[in-house]
């Protein structure tokens, strides 16, 4: 059995006995969706949607969040699992393994499915893909000018955790940097094997 199988295996008794936010599994199955990891060829609609999703973003930064080349180069060291209507790319999250710990970026919902529960949807898939991995946590990061994540992501269990520069080569409309955020999943908390200021947004 692959290690993506056995995730999937895993993801209802997992929801059990979890109290973060739910997706209703029920509107997976009538709205026809799919849940499965991405390859290289949904390189091109995968930096569409993220670009889509991010566009709320244009206030700070005109800058897109990334590109195909740039998804790629994601796929070599992480996992995107994608929700997928049809042949269309409904929604996204990347996973990056790093030591005993994940990094979770690029959370993105199409635009027009914004609001309806596909974003609690992928990140509890993110969850329990990092759970069965073995992870002691997950880190993520957030730009601070973006004022109601914090809130969106205490939901599901997340705290703030530190803080990181933003690239010197970003251009920005205004000051910015990086909140940290992170969940532990271990009785004893312990900090990142690798520092989540090094990570890519």
């Amino acid at each position: 059995m692959s290690f993506l199988t056995a995730f999937f295996a895993t993801v209802a008794s997992l929801a059990l006995n979890s109290s973060t936010p739910r997706y209703n599994r029920s509107m997976t199955r009538s709205q026809n969706l799919r849940v499965r990891q991405a390859v290289h060829r949904d390189a091109e609609p995968l930096a569409r949607l993220i670009n889509e999703a991010f566009r709320s973003e244009r206030f700070f930064s005109d800058q897109d969040r990334t590109s195909p080349a740039g998804v790629r180069d994601y796929m070599q060291k992480g996992t995107f699992l994608v929700i997928e209507e049809e042949t269309n790319l409904a929604g996204c999250v990347y996973l990056e393994p790093r030591g005993d710990r994940f990094y979770l970026g690029l959370l993105s919902v199409e635009p027009s499915r914004q609001g309806g529960g596909l974003g609690s949807y992928l990140m509890q898939l993110a969850e329990d893909h990092c759970r069965a991995a073995g992870a002691r946590g997950i880190d993520l990061r957030i730009v601070n000018v973006r004022a109601e994540l914090p809130a969106y992501y205490h939901r599901f269990g997340f705290a703030e955790s530190g803080t990181a520069p933003f690239p010197p080569d970003a251009k920005t409309r205004m000051p910015c940097y990086f909140v940290i955020m992170s969940k532990e999943f271990a009785s004893e908390k312990s900090a990142p094997s690798i520092p989540a200021a090094q990570s890519r947004f």
